[in-house]
């Protein structure tokens, strides 16, 4: 019954509302960038000016610093960048990692995963409404695609979330080009659960990097080997379990397609 309402509450708004929340969200997403922008560290600004080339991996671990220096309020910036940076086609995999080397592993999973979230159901809106035939021309040819777009016709719900447990796609992409599908946007919103598995594995590696940078300074723990025994065993539990779902989800894609 719960699921009724809400499906009835996303079709009663009409596309030129969702356009304008859409260009509303844009304009925050313009301010925080430029919010940041003004903030960062004067030294990083420079050398950043004095690159002859757009180097978005640079700029990422930029922000990281940044967003390592602000506290408390690190949070809301990461995930803030992170939508920002899904929607921008940046690399995702450079902020999953440094979540975990900023926040840890269990934080950092979950700020990812609400900026991954936010991110992806911004750029599903984009491809909907804003950019449609951009998107449609940048997947005409690819099979794999037009296969999907076909299955999530019959089950949104089921395709989505296996796309997210098994990624046969470009992540970023795969976002704008979800919304020219038929699928509905809770459908959609709800299949981002797919994936938290591969994000917890990504910062919990990230993690293990920071604990890595404290190795012989006054942060390293009292009692290095236990603890280290212990995060190498978390690590292979959550590689094994994440390679066996993706495996699973992989096969389970491909009887649907």
């Amino acid at each position: 019954m719960k699921k009724l309402t809400i499906i009835q509450i996303f079709k009663s708004i009409d596309t030129r509302n969702l356009q304008n929340f859409f260009s509303f969200s844009v304009l925050i997403l313009l301010i925080l960038a430029t919010a940041f922008s003004l903030n960062t560290d004067p030294a990083l600004a420079q050398e950043s000016a004095n690159l002859n080339s757009f180097n978005p991996q640079a700029i990422l671990k930029d922000a990281l610093h940044w967003i390592d220096s602000l506290g408390a309020v690190g949070a809301i910036a990461f995930i803030g960048l992170y939508v920002i940076a899904t929607v921008a086609f940046f690399p995702g995999s450079i902020l999953t990692l440094g979540s975990g080397v900023i926040f840890g592993a269990v934080w950092g999973s979950l700020y990812v995963f609400i900026g991954a979230t936010l991110g992806a159901t911004a750029a599903f809106l984009v491809g909907r409404y804003l950019a449609r035939s951009w998107v449609a021309q940048k997947i005409a040819d690819n099979k794999k695609f037009a296969a999907i777009d076909q299955a999530v016709s019959k089950e949104g719900l089921k395709i989505v979330l296996l796309t997210r447990l098994s990624p046969i796609f470009p992540f970023n992409l795969l976002n704008y080009a979800f919304g020219i599908t038929g699928v509905s946007l809770p459908d959609y919103f709800i299949g981002s659960l797919g994936m938290i598995p591969g994000t917890i594995m990504y910062v919990y590696i990230g993690s293990l990097a920071g604990n890595l940078a404290m190795i012989g300074t006054e942060a390293q723990p009292s009692n290095p080997t236990l603890q280290w025994a212990i995060r190498i065993f978390g690590l292979i539990a959550t590689v094994t379990v994440t390679v066996y779902v993706t495996q699973i989800a992989r096969k389970a894609l491909e009887e649907e397609l």
